[in-house]
């Protein structure tokens, strides 16, 4: 029993999925990206406003010099306190322009520069990950990223050598999920830097928050879809071949992302929200006291 309920914990994790469109805003991917670079910061606890308003200078650092390299910003919601930064590439040379652009406008890397010093004041660590797509491995359409706002992130770590036992389950997994007709999706990524090999991250994600209790009645119904050999492959996996699994939910924010114009203007109430009215003092001042006339009794 023990270790069905572990096989069905990180099955579950599969299930946190969306059934979102596949149709995308320009400037965001509408298929599956090749190469994620994730920048994971840390946020000191009672600096996450202070370090949102540092980070909304990046975008518009990025956009003042015409960047073409766009990323989402993900504020976690469980776990530790973080942001993860997503950038979607289709190949390390891409990466690689990138990296040239921002180093060769003068005026884009001394703000840059000068960010990062303001932006240390609120962190406690950093850790860049970079991530190949599993394409053979994913499932379902990909969603409209423009429209997605939360996110589920599990990552697995897995024994070295048993890859092929974790490819197996996910498999089995799909396989079920497609007979059980959820409409859900996922997307496989493995980390081939900035973490321990091998170690997998699986994205799902939401149009809402309430989109998580359709997901977790999706990941009932694809359990029972499963057939004996799959969950023997599971079960497998999981005593076997599985380290550990960690799912955490994020929420996107779109004040420290950045995205196409196109993108924020389909949906301006999210992407650009209007900042309050501050209102004006309708207080009169106190009136300054008039000078006592010589002679009143002044002292």
């Amino acid at each position: 029993m023990r270790n069905m309920k572990a096989t069905m914990g990180w099955a579950a994790a599969l299930a946190l999925c969306t059934t979102g469109s596949a149709l995308a805003q320009t400037g965001l991917p509408t298929s599956q990206p090749k190469l994620l670079q994730i920048y994971r910061e840390e946020v000191k606890i009672g600096h996450a406003v202070a370090h949102e308003k540092t980070e909304a200078g990046w975008p518009a650092a990025f956009e003042k010099a015409k960047s073409p390299y766009y990323y989402v910003a993900l504020a976690s919601l469980t776990g530790p306190q973080e942001v993860w930064f997503v950038a979607p590439f289709e190949s390390h040379e891409a990466l690689g322009e990138s990296m040239k652009f921002e180093r060769g406008n003068a005026a884009l890397a001394a703000e840059l520069a000068r960010l990062q010093g303001a932006d240390a004041e609120h962190l406690s660590g950093l850790r860049m990950v970079q991530a190949v797509a599993r394409k053979e491995l994913s499932h379902g359409e990909y969603p409209d990223t423009a429209k997605q706002r939360f996110y589920a992130v599990t990552t697995f770590r897995v024994r070295p050598g048993r890859g092929e036992d974790f490819a197996a389950a996910v498999k089995a997994y799909g396989a079920a999920m497609a007979r059980a007709s959820t409409g859900g999706s996922f997307r496989v990524y493995e980390v081939i830097a900035g973490l321990p090999s091998p170690t997998y991250l699986v994205f799902s994600s939401v149009t809402s928050y309430a989109g998580f209790d359709k997901a977790l009645m999706n990941g009932e119904a694809v359990w029972k879809a499963t057939t004996e050999e799959e969950r023997m492959i599971l079960q497998k996996f999981s005593t076997e071949a599985l380290i550990g699994s960690d799912t955490q939910r994020f929420e996107l924010n779109p004040a420290m992302s950045y995205v196409s114009a196109e993108v924020r203007a389909s949906d301006p109430d999210f992407w650009m929200p209007k900042k309050p009215a501050v209102k004006k003092s309708t207080s009169v001042p106190p009136q300054q006291k008039t000078p006592a006339a010589p002679g009143s009794g002044s002292r």
